[in-house]
Parts: structure tokens; C-alpha cells; sequence
């Protein structure tokens, strides 16, 4: 009695050839998360925490607008030694599946990891994307080409079909085909295709108001947000928080003002007072920071920080309301209250 394993009852006839013609699709698939790692690891060193383009940072930026994952970004990137361990493992996975989808090899299985992954981005920066929406198809696009992986497997130009042939066995491979299988007869294929149409157009309007309503697009356009504002030994105390506008450009503030009630002016900073503000007196909470630049305060996207102003005006405060308000230098400026018992 031979020893080889029994076919796949999925290995040939229409199974085959649809995997054959997805071949374009599966390398192209594949070589996306690949070159993650390969654009990390070998080509430069992203995951450096102290160099430029630190992977830390871009994962920052999807804080503020996230879905549903926004409190698992927030814990990463507030604790900076765990932050690195995250991403290291994250790039080990996308290395690992994406040359197992371009060899072909558990190719269901892998097909799932890759739509599981994409899931993760489109949740995570599908608000992204100063242009064509970038990051939300990269992860819609994502989602339904791992899907269509597991659905027709890797075709006779797969590592999978070169086991199978020789009587390998492919881990996972039974279990796999069998749920496909299964899913075939109960008409599963019209189930995910409609969950996936739906996820497409549920994250298109949610994101982007791209279904229906008014377009927007939140990497256009900086927006901070001012909160906490207070007096504390008559230096005022307020939190910064950039929450949307370009991932790869910063806001950056030119003039922060303190204004009564009629609008007279009581205390205010120049840009130059900004970009000479101490390390000191900034509290950031995570990965991407608030920081001095060479003529403004700088903000990059996700960046969150307690920022200390001092100046003699505040001495003199009467007890009211107050307004404080930040400019950016393309002119657009935010506010919030600060009171004054």
C-alpha cells in the first residue's frame, strides 16, 4: 500500500484553473505584506525607535480615528517597550504569509491570514489617505483578495500542488479544503461576498462619506484639539491633540493667545516663544511627540501633550472665563476654555 496521501478532493478540475488564473493576484498579494518587512528590515531600519521614519510613529497616526480598535492602538502607543515588541512580531507575520501566499504554500490558510491582516489596517488607517482614500482600499482590497485566496486555493503553480502531487501533506490542507467545501454547498460564497460589499460600503461611509451625505477627508486638512486648560502656579496648562491632516506633514502652531470675554488679548506666545519653549515644558503621552521646531511647535499627527506656558499676564488673571486659541501657520486655528475661579 502506498504511503502517499490522498489528493485534495479541491486539487483539480475548476478549483485548479481558478487558482491558476488568480496566480497575477496571489503574487501581487503576497509581495504587499512581504515587502513590508522587506522595506523595514532590509532596505532600512524602520523599527529603530530613535531613527527617522520610526514605525512607531506611523502606527500613532491611526490613533485618533480608528474604528473599534482605537483603545489596543492607544495602550501601544503609550507604552513605548511593548510598542516594539508589537511591531517586530506584526512584521515577522506579514514576512511570513506574504512568501507563503507568493509560494503557494497552505494557501487557504494564508489566504485567511492576509484578509485577517488587511482587516486590521482598514480598521485601524482606513481613514487614511490624503489623495485616493490609499489606505482604505489597500485594506478593502485586502480583505476580499485573501478571501478569494481561500475560495480557490493556489492553483498547479503553487508549492501546495507540488506537495500534493508528491503525496505531501500540507498542514491544515484536509481541514481547509473540507470547510470550503462545505461552504460551497451551503452557498457560503454569496454569505462573504455580501459581508465583505457591506464592510466595503460600511467603512466607505463611515470614513469618508463616500455612500452617501457630503465627501470628507480627514488627512487633508490639520486639526488639534484643546482640552484641559487650567492655571498652575500661574503658568497655563492646556493638551494638545492633533487628530486629523496629512500622516507624513505636521500642524505646526505659530501663536498661542489667551483672550477675555470681550476679546482683548491678556497673555499671548509668537511663533519664536513656541520654538523656544523647554523640553520641559512638554508632557507628551505618546510615541509621536509635540515638539519645538526650528520656527514653530510642531505637531505630527496622533500626538498628544500637557504643554506649560508661562507668562507674567497670567499672574494677573480675574476670576471668568477665558478663551485660549492656537493658531496653525496655514491660518486655521482651534480653541478651548479655560476658567478662572
Amino acid at each position: 500500500m502506498s504511503s502517499k496521501a490522498a489528493p485534495s478532493p479541491l486539487v483539480g478540475g475548476a478549483y485548479l484553473l481558478a487558482g491558476n488564473l488568480l496566480l497575477p493576484l496571489r503574487l501581487v498579494l503576497g509581495w504587499t505584506y512581504f515587502s513590508a518587512f522587506w522595506r523595514r528590515l532590509v532596505l532600512e531600519n524602520k523599527l529603530d525607535p530613535d531613527g527617522a521614519g520610526y514605525l512607531g510613529e506611523k502606527f500613532n497616526h491611526f490613533l485618533p480615528n480608528a474604528l473599534g480598535i482605537r483603545p489596543a492602538i492607544e495602550f501601544f502607543v503609550s507604552h513605548p517597550e511593548l510598542l516594539w515588541w508589537k511591531l517586530l512580531g506584526f512584521t515577522v507575520v506579514e514576512a511570513v504569509v506574504g512568501l507563503a501566499v507568493m509560494l503557494g504554500f497552505m494557501t487557504r490558510w494564508m489566504g485567511l491570514a492576509t484578509a485577517l491582516l488587511a482587516f486590521g489596517i482598514l480598521l485601524g488607517a482606513g481613514w487614511l489617505g490624503t489623495t485616493c482614500l490609499d489606505e482604505w482600499q489597500i485594506g478593502v482590497l485586502g480583505v476580499s483578495a485573501g478571501l478569494a485566496l481561500v475560495g480557490t486555493g493556489g492553483g498547479r503553480f503553487s508549492l501546495d500542488f507540488w506537495m500534493e502531487k508528491r503525496g505531501m501533506k500540507i498542514p491544515g490542507s484536509r481541514l481547509a479544503d473540507r470547510l470550503v467545501a462545505w461552504a460551497l454547498e451551503k452557498r457560503g460564497v454569496v454569505v462573504v461576498a455580501a459581508a465583505v460589499f457591506l464592510l466595503t460600503l460600511a467603512t466607505n461611509q463611515i470614513f469618508h462619506g463616500g455612500v452617501w451625505g457630503k465627501l470628507h477627508n480627514l488627512s487633508v486638512k490639520p486639526r488639534v484639539e484643546l482640552s484641559e486648560a487650567h492655571l498652575d502656579g500661574g503658568a497655563l496648562g492646556v493638551t494638545l491633540y492633533r487628530v486629523e491632516g496629512a500622516d507624513v506633514y505636521g500642524s505646526f502652531a505659530i501663536a498661542l493667545r489667551v483672550l477675555d470675554a470681550t476679546g482683548v488679548e491678556v497673555a499671548a506666545w509668537d511663533q519664536q516663544a513656541l520654538a523656544g519653549l523647554a523640553p520641559t515644558a512638554i508632557e507628551n503621552r505618546y510615541v509621536a511627540k509635540v515638539k519645538p521646531g526650528a520656527h514653530s511647535l510642531m505637531l505630527p499627527l496622533g500626538a498628544k501633550a500637557e504643554v506649560r506656558f508661562e507668562s507674567d499676564g497670567l499672574k494677573r488673571l480675574r476670576a471668568g472665563s477665558y478663551r485660549v486659541e492656537l493658531e496653525d501657520i496655514s491660518g486655521a486655528s482651534w480653541a478651548t476654555t479655560l476658567e478662572v475661579p
